[in-house]
């Protein structure tokens, strides 16, 4: 049984199919690598297995369950957390506190709130931010921020993490700190599904990529498979020289 699988998932905006007939799975203790150019639907996608919007047709299964109509915060708490491409941070909260808010309400058990600030100081370790712990987030470079996002996300102590291009914007030695932060992520039983644009990153971690364009699931296999297909050269390749 997959961790988490998509059967023919379908998101329409209008005459807009954002994502067309989609079908997918992850396995328990995955990296599952999504890729595709701009406008290909995979934040949609996340979107989708979050709850933050329904699909017009199409099933997703968790751990063997239909999650397919419930809401997000039932999502979350039955363990599946995600970033954000636009980071989502409250600013003028300290990290702490910040991450606080997934350990208090992502889990779906009442625990107390000393028990909270130790989960949450435990989230914020990982990711080398306890320095950090008590300034406002909002003050954090981008490449915190991101981290901050992961702590807040580990926080709910998801079975399943969805990291939304958590590497856009960082320099290549932020870069490799990310590639290690979701490699030790995985190494604590978390699957991991990630969508990422550099192209380095996301070969050289992902045990399986997936590839969309137009909403469409158009390749899919090991990273050696993806990175000979035809067809996903001649995108990647298309999309550079239009640019």
């Amino acid at each position: 049984m997959h961790l988490l699988e998509g059967q023919g998932l379908t998101k329409h905006f209008g005459g807009l199919a954002a994502v067309h007939q989609v079908d997918f799975y992850v396995d328990e203790g995955e990296i599952l690598g999504l890729i595709g150019p701009n406008g290909a639907g995979k934040t949609t996608l996340f979107n989708l297995i979050s709850a933050a919007l329904k699909p017009t047709a199409g099933k997703i299964i968790f751990q063997g369950k239909d999650i397919t109509k419930l809401p997000a915060y039932k999502i979350c708490r039955m363990g599946i957390a995600r970033t954000f491409q636009t980071v989502k941070i409250f600013p003028h909260l300290s990290v702490l506190r910040n991450v606080m808010v997934g350990s208090l309400f992502g889990t779906g058990t009442r625990i107390s709130t000393a028990e909270a600030q130790r989960r949450a100081e435990e989230a914020i370790e990982f990711v080398d931010l306890t320095p950090l712990k008590d300034a406002p987030a909002g003050d954090l470079t981008l490449a915190n921020q991101k981290r901050l996002e992961m702590a807040r996300a580990l926080a709910t102590q998801p079975k399943l993490l969805l990291l939304d291009e958590i590497m856009a914007g960082l320099t290549p030695t932020e870069v490799s700190e990310a590639m290690e932060d979701v490699l030790q992520v995985r190494s604590r039983g978390i699957t991991v599904i990630m969508i990422e644009h550099v192209m380095q990153a996301i070969m050289n971690i992902s045990d399986r990529i997936m590839v969309l364009d137009h909403g469409r699931k158009i390749c899919e296999g090991t990273p050696a498979e993806v990175a000979c297909s035809k067809e996903v050269i001649e995108i990647y390749l298309g999309e550079e020289t239009h640019a």
